[in-house]
């Protein structure tokens, strides 16, 4: 095997995981928002500033953390500066971010299984 195999089905793998993985996670999250429309009436927001909250928390971060990734953390819980993007990345929906990284592994995904069914 080459190493240009090798890193095609590392990025086949990668985008595999990472495309069918965000494409569950929205279905989820679309899922649950409709659930709780159904029932309570009103559809809750979940902003991709909420998504990124929770996925540091569980993945990355820790309260005892000072890295960039806790500053960022930090950095959306209480913004001090790039006050407009905060706003924007509260506005977008974390479900069409969660749609948009499927699209994007997806497009890995396909883009390494033609390379690799070729040679």
């Amino acid at each position: 095997m080459k190493a240009r195999d090798a890193v095609l089905r590392v990025f086949f793998v990668t985008g595999g995981v990472l495309g069918y993985g965000c494409l569950a996670a929205f279905l989820y999250l679309v899922g649950w928002q409709v659930f709780r429309w159904l029932s309570e009436g009103e559809w809750t927001h979940v902003g991709l500033t909420d998504g990124l909250h929770v996925g540091l928390l569980h993945c990355c971060v820790t309260d005892a953390d000072n890295g960039r990734l806790a500053a960022f953390l930090h950095w959306l819980e209480q913004p001090a500066s790039w006050i407009g993007m905060h706003k924007v990345v509260e506005v977008i929906p974390a479900s069409l971010a969660l749609f948009a990284v499927s699209i994007a592994g997806n497009c890995i995904f396909i883009y390494c299984k033609d390379r690799l069914d070729r040679r």
